[in-house]
């Protein structure tokens, strides 16, 4: 099962491009430390550091002992709708069970949940939505 997530905030950053970015518009790094924040302070295992790709950030976490992968970037808006993040869920796994999907096989509804809660109990993230489909 593949699991997707979808949200708006005001919070953080949609437009300024900071130095250590790989692509200009490579949004998502405060968003991930926030995330790293909650989940340590809920007591679990996060790294201390977002992650950076070219499409945005991503946070590593371990729920029950398994390494997971939360991956997010910004989806830009148009002048009908706001821009929003868009956020998906790996397994952490080794370099050849990546060749065969093992990323996207495996992955804990703990540690879907334990990111959800955060999600779906803060203040200001609003439009929630989940999509999950068989990987």
């Amino acid at each position: 099962m593949e699991f997707q997530v979808t949200f708006r905030s005001d919070r953080f950053n949609t437009s300024e491009p900071r130095e250590h970015f790989i692509n200009p518009e490579c949004f998502g790094d405060d968003v991930a430390a926030w995330l790293i924040q909650e989940l340590r302070a809920c007591g679990v295992d996060a790294d201390p550091e977002p992650g950076q790709e070219d499409f945005g950030g991503f946070l590593r976490y371990r729920v029950g002992g398994i390494p997971h992968c939360f991956l997010l970037g910004l989806v830009p808006g148009d002048e009908l709708e706001a821009a929003c993040w868009a956020g998906w869920f790996e397994r952490e796994v080794g370099f050849l069970a990546t060749l065969f999907g093992g990323r996207q096989r495996g992955v804990s509804p703990e540690a879907v949940a334990a990111v959800g809660d955060i999600l779906a109990s803060s203040a200001f993230i609003r439009d929630l939505q989940w999509a999950s489909h068989p990987a």
